[in-house]
C-alpha cells in the first residue's frame, strides 16, 4: 500500500503479510477510500486465509472477518466486500481447503480488477454529464488513491482530460485530514490537470462569484433514498451548491450503495480521534484540554443530489424508486 498519510511529500509503499497488519492500515488510514478500503479488505481475507492453519481454519476465517470488519463503520464497500469473500468461501468450503483458499485469492484479485473497471466506467458517464462544465469543485479525494485505480470523481475529470475537455478543478483541503490538500491537488497535479486549492470555508464565497459550474464528488455510502455520506463539509458543499443553482453530482460504483439502509438517519458514522483536529502533523493547534468532536463524515439529503453516477449509468430522481431498479437491473 502506498501510506497516505505521508503524501504529498514522502512517496513510500508498505507490505503486509498478516491481516491483522491489513486492518490496522484500514484503521490508521494508510489506505482510505470507500472502494479502496473494501479492495484492501477483501485482500486481507485472502492473505488470512492463506495462513490460517488447517485444523482451526473456520474458526480463524470468521475471526479475520469479524477483524476487518470492526476496522471503519461508514464505507458501505468493506461489509460488501467482507459479505462477496464470506459466500466465497461458503460455495467452496466443501471442496477443501486449498480450492476455498484459492477461491478467495481469486475473488480479492477480481474486486480489484472489476473495481478499476467500474470507475472507468463511471468515468464515461460523468463526461456526458459535465460537457459544459469549465469549473469544477470537489470535496475530499475520490481519486485512484481512493480506489483501486482512476477513481470514481476524480475519474469523471481524468475521463473529461481523455475527451479533450478544456476545464479546472476547484479542490477543497477538507480537513481535518486534509485528503483533499494533501491527496487531491497530489493526485491532479500528477495527471497534469488545472487545478487551484482552497480552504473549506471559501466555498461559499467562490459560487457567489460564479466560479464554479459543478460539484463532484465522491461517496462512502448511498441510502435507499438517495442520501449522501461522504466526507465531513460535502453537506455544507451541497448546500451551497442548491442556494446558487449549481449541480451536484455524487460518482461511487453500486457497491456504495445500501440498499437495505432506508435514510441517511440510519448510516451509522465514524467518530475519530480529537487529535486529528486539534493537531496538525503532531503540532498541536489548539490549547491543551480543549473538547474535540470529530465525525469523520455527513450525510447529504437527496434533495440536494443532482444526479448519482455510476458504472450502470446515471441515476436520477426519484431515488428511491430508481436506485431500487438500478441496482437490481
Amino acid at each position: 500500500m502506498l501510506d497516505q498519510r505521508l503524501l504529498p511529500h514522502r512517496e513510500i509503499y508498505r507490505s503486509y503479510r498478516d491481516y491483522k497488519q491489513v486492518a490496522e492500515a484500514i484503521r490508521a488510514m494508510v489506505i482510505r477510500g470507500a472502494p479502496a478500503i473494501g479492495v484492501a479488505a477483501a485482500m486481507g481475507v485472502a492473505l488470512g486465509a492463506l495462513h490460517a492453519p488447517d485444523r482451526t481454519f473456520d474458526r480463524e476465517f470468521e475471526r479475520i472477518v469479524a477483524v476487518l470488519g470492526k476496522t471503519r463503520p461508514t464505507a458501505v464497500n468493506l461489509f460488501w466486500a467482507l459479505e462477496r469473500m464470506r459466500a466465497v468461501y461458503s460455495s467452496q468450503r466443501s471442496k477443501g481447503l486449498a480450492t476455498v483458499r484459492r477461491g478467495l485469492k481469486t475473488a480479492a484479485l477480481e474486486i480489484f480488477k472489476e473495481d478499476i473497471a467500474a470507475n472507468k466506467m463511471i468515468g464515461s458517464y460523468g463526461v456526458a454529464l459535465l460537457r459544459d462544465a469549465k469549473q469544477i469543485m470537489t470535496h475530499c479525494n475520490a481519486g485512484a488513491l481512493a480506489t483501486a485505480g482512476y477513481g470514481t470523481a476524480l475519474g469523471v475529470m481524468r475521463a473529461l482530460k481523455e475527451a479533450g475537455r478544456q476545464f479546472e478543478v476547484y479542490v477543497n483541503e477538507t480537513r481535518p485530514f486534509l485528503q483533499g490538500a494533501r491527496l487531491t491537488a497530489w493526485e491532479l497535479k500528477q495527471e497534469k490537470i488545472p487545478a487551484t486549492l482552497v480552504t473549506d470555508n471559501m466555498v461559499g464565497y467562490l459560487m457567489q462569484q460564479g466560479r464554479v459550474d459543478a460539484v463532484v464528488v465522491g461517496c462512502d455510502r448511498v441510502a435507499a433514498n438517495g442520501d449522501v455520506a461522504n466526507k465531513i463539509g460535502t453537506y455544507t458543499v451541497a448546500v451551497l451548491a442548491k442556494r446558487h443553482a449549481i449541480p451536484f453530482y455524487v460518482a461511487g460504483p453500486t457497491s456504495s450503495i445500501d440498499i437495505d439502509c432506508p435514510a441517511g438517519k440510519d448510516i451509522p458514522i465514524e467518530q475519530r480521534d480529537g487529535k486529528e483536529v486539534s493537531h496538525i502533523f503532531g503540532k498541536a493547534l489548539a490549547p491543551k484540554g480543549i473538547k474535540v468532536f470529530n465525525p469523520a463524515f455527513d450525510v447529504t439529503d437527496h434533495e440536494l443530489v443532482t444526479a448519482i453516477i455510476t458504472e450502470r449509468g446515471v441515476i436520477n430522481p426519484p431515488y428511491r424508486q430508481n436506485i431500487r431498479s438500478h441496482v437490481s437491473h
